[in-house]
This record gives structure tokens, sequence and C-alpha cells, in this order.
């Protein structure tokens, strides 16, 4: 039976969230080369004996390098050719790459195994010197979370169990870095079915401008 060489396979993890109002997301500074000294996702290579599936390995390297158990991680996609590691066969390297929207101040991650620092950076900011092709991978995860916000899919977890209809369009306002028209924001809630009101809780605001509680409607088939 034939052997065929393998690329480096490797998980890499794009953890966003809302800091002081703007989308960011977090990256790590790499300790070892290549590429020491600058800045990436965190990620980890595929071990076939600890590893069960993609998603084992993306928590796992999630605990290893960011001491976080990493909520509601999606697979995204994947990339891969010669040329982008230099420590694969043929310097072939395969990433596959995870990302997940958190809340703010949810998840406090800490440096890891070869990881010298971590920081979140804004992601419509210019980011640090980027190792390997993770410049390219945060705009992916950056332009899908957007997406989603756009399309009023919220990611599981992020959205507060209860809020107001103006916190829920201040939030969706600071991942995506623009201003919603209030009429249209509402009424797409509306004819969607998104959100449902609490008329058993208190009403939040001043006396003159009071503001309904509302939650998130459970999609079809869930239980709410």
């Amino acid at each position: 039976m034939p052997i065929y060489p393998m690329p480096l396979c490797r998980v890499e993890i794009a953890l966003l969230s809302v800091v002081a109002e703007r989308l960011c997301t977090l990256l790590v500074q790499r300790e070892e080369e290549p590429y020491k000294g600058f800045w990436g996702l965190p990620g980890g290579v595929l071990r076939l004996e600890l590893d069960k599936d993609l998603n084992a390995a993306a928590c796992r390297v999630a605990r290893e390098r960011l001491r976080v158990e990493s909520p509601a991680l999606r697979q995204l996609t994947a990339v891969g050719a010669q040329g982008r590691d230099p420590r694969g066969k043929h310097d072939w390297g395969l990433s596959v790459l995870f990302y997940a929207l958190v809340p703010e101040g949810s998840v406090l991650p800490t440096s890891g195994k070869r990881v010298s620092d971590l920081k979140w950076f804004a992601a419509d900011d210019e980011l640090p010197k980027m190792a390997f092709d993770h410049a390219d991978l945060v705009s992916q995860a950056v332009e899908a979370t957007r997406s989603s916000v756009a399309n009023l899919q919220f990611p599981p977890g992020f959205v507060p169990e209860r809020f107001t209809l103006g916190e829920l369009q201040a939030l969706s306002e600071q991942v995506l870095g623009c201003r919603l028209d209030k009429a249209s924001f509402r009424r797409k809630l509306s004819d969607r079915g998104i959100v449902e009101s609490l008329p058993g809780e208190q009403l939040r605001g001043n006396a003159h401008r009071p503001a309904a509680i509302y939650t998130l409607r459970a999609p079809e088939g869930k239980p709410s």
C-alpha cells in the first residue's frame, strides 16, 4: 500500500469580541520561529493521539494557547498550499480556521504554550506584523461575523438573555462598525420574529421613556 506524504495540519482560532465598543480580534505574539516576535492567531498542530475530530482539536488548542474553554467555536474555512509553512513537508501547510464571537469580558485569556503575549486588536485598525497568512484569516473571520450580525443571526451566547431593542441595536452597531437606521432595524426584527417581549419584566429607562425588555426567540425546533 503506497504511503503518501502529508502536509502540516493545524487549527487556527479567531476569537472576536466587542472591546471598548469596537469589534476586536485576539492575537498572540509568537515566541518561536518561524516568525518569532510576529503576531498571529492562536493555533496548534492537529494531534491524532489527542483529537477525535477537528472540533476537539480547536477546543484543545484554545485551552493550551489561551487557557480558556472556548465557547461556540464554528468552523469557517480551510486553507492550504505549498509555501504556507516552512515546517511542513515541501513547505506544505494546511490550516482549518475556527471562529467565535463572545460577549465583552466573558473570556479572560492568559498566555499559554509558546505564546509570549496576547492582546485585543481592533478589527478596523491596521494589524501588527502578522505571521504566515493570518491577516487574511482574520479578515475572513471578521467578514463572516459581520455578515451574520447584519443578517440578524446572532452567535449563541453573544447577546444577553434580556435586553432592550436599543441595547441590541447598539451592540449590533459595535460589531458592524457603523450606525443602523432605528426604524429599519426594528422592522426587520419584527418581520423575522427574532425577538419576543417579556411582559412580566420590569421596564428600563426613565419614567417618561420606559423601554420594554426582550429576549431572543429560540429557532424553530429548539427549546426556548
